[in-house]
């Protein structure tokens, strides 16, 4: 059952991410034909409510598929089963949720060189 689950978790965190990645890379190509620099970019995301809760979202949902994603490659290459498998799944999506959360943090909330 907690297969299952896991499976429907990636699943949904897929359908979560799909439309953020393409969001990315409309905001990413804009700035870059429009010649902004990167300071021009964290001038326009400082404060911004908005860039943090979009690109937290994606951390989010990043965290969670990619832990899932790992465990399975693991379980499939190593053979790791139970709790060593769920302590390293729980530890990659905790190192990636602090990680992506510091980085958000910084191009929204940080302080502008």
């Amino acid at each position: 059952m907690l297969n299952l689950h896991l499976y429907m978790l990636q699943r949904i965190t897929a359908l979560i991410m799909a439309p953020l990645v393409v969001g990315h890379i409309a905001v990413m190509i804009y700035a870059i034909q429009g010649g902004l620099s990167a300071a021009e970019i964290l001038g326009r995301t400082q404060g911004s409510v908005g860039w943090a809760l979009f690109y937290g979202l994606f951390v989010v949902a990043v965290s969670i598929h990619a832990a899932i994603g790992v465990r399975v490659i693991v379980h499939e290459v190593t053979g790791l089963k139970g709790a060593s498998l769920s302590a390293l799944t729980w530890g990659l999506s905790l190192v990636l949720l602090a990680l992506g959360g510091m980085a958000v943090w910084g191009v929204t909330f940080g302080v502008a060189a």
